[in-house]
């Protein structure tokens, strides 16, 4: 039974930081590529960042320069380094995993960047 567990999340001041880890289980973790969407209320999920099978890293524009995404084989984790982060980040972060044919979705983890 595959299960993508996010955590890490939780209220932060702008121009603070956080790290989001999303550890995987029941699953070949090195053969799927990785991402980071998002979401809020209304509005549909959005993609944030991936890591592939062999490292590379694509981001959404606005978060490049202040996120980093990687992944740890080892430990069948990947994380989200968020830096400077502003109130429009607040949202529910959700841990993707793609393979050939399947994809799987974690459960969220709330961020809120809030004064």
């Amino acid at each position: 039974q595959v299960q993508l567990v996010e955590s890490g999340g939780g209220l932060v001041q702008p121009g603070g930081s956080l790290r989001l880890s999303c550890a995987a289980s029941g699953m070949m973790f090195s053969s799927y590529a990785m991402s980071w969407y998002r979401q809020t209320p209304g509005k549909q999920r959005e993609f944030v960042a991936q890591v592939g099978i062999a490292g590379n890293t694509h981001y959404t524009d606005s978060a490049k320069g202040r996120f980093t995404i990687s992944r740890d084989n080892a430990k069948n984790t990947v994380y989200l380094q968020m830096n400077s982060l502003k109130p429009e980040d607040t949202a529910a972060y959700f841990c993707n995993a793609i393979g050939v044919s399947t994809t799987y979705w974690g459960q969220g983890t709330q961020v809120t960047v809030s004064s």
